[in-house]
């Protein structure tokens, strides 16, 4: 074979295979075995929605309080707390200023906890069996979710690069902190409805 056509066919092949690779990182997940979730496809999957929080209350909302004990049933970890009353830019509040955001304590450093970080993630964004996608978080009302400099926010196809984390040409950001890169922690963030126990899961 001459040189310049061998040189052709394996760039092809290297084409093929990156563009497959490719594929394969963006498709959907995939349905899990014991997902919560399966329980309830034969009802109405709850829309994608994202609430902005807007000002600080005092409690947590029945619904962080319910995901809070579901996890602390189900996922190994600790809760590091709901509320904490921050405005981030202008009128735009961090949800755990309304009660409906949680961090949940796994160490990216402990390989234990960051199974289980991920188990939890991939269980919470699975495709149930009636083929809808994220069916858990959807139906938990969970909105965001932020991990090991990673994040989903609702209607997003998955976890995706963390802004927090990186500059605006992709490159990672020098001296961020382990708590601001969420690598000691899940965050988990609730929209209005989920908060209010008014999703499919906790009806």
């Amino acid at each position: 074979m001459p040189a310049r056509l061998l040189v052709t066919s394996l760039l092809a092949l290297l084409l093929s295979a990156s563009c497959a690779v490719g594929l394969s990182h963006a498709a959907p997940p995939q349905p899990l075995k014991g997902n919560p979730a399966d329980r309830l496809a034969d009802k109405p999957i709850d829309d994608y929605r994202y609430d902005h929080a807007r000002h600080c209350r005092r409690n947590p909302a029945p619904g962080m309080l319910a995901l809070e004990s579901w996890l602390t049933a189900h996922v190994r970890g600790v809760s590091w707390g709901i509320m904490r009353c921050e405005r981030l830019s202008g009128a735009d509040y961090s949800l755990h200023s309304e009660g409906r955001a949680l961090d949940w304590h796994l160490d990216v450093s402990d390989p234990t906890d960051r199974r289980a970080a991920n188990k939890i993630i991939r269980l919470m964004l699975a495709t149930d069996r009636a083929g809808n996608p994220h069916a858990l978080a959807r139906r938990m009302g969970i909105q965001e979710i932020i991990w090991n400099c990673r994040s989903w926010w609702s209607g997003s196809d998955g976890m995706e690069s963390y802004s927090v984390c990186f500059t605006d040409r992709g490159k990672p950001r020098k001296g961020v902190s382990k708590t601001l890169a969420h690598r000691d922690h899940v965050h988990f963030g609730l929209s209005r409805a989920g908060a209010a126990k008014r999703t499919s899961f906790w009806r």
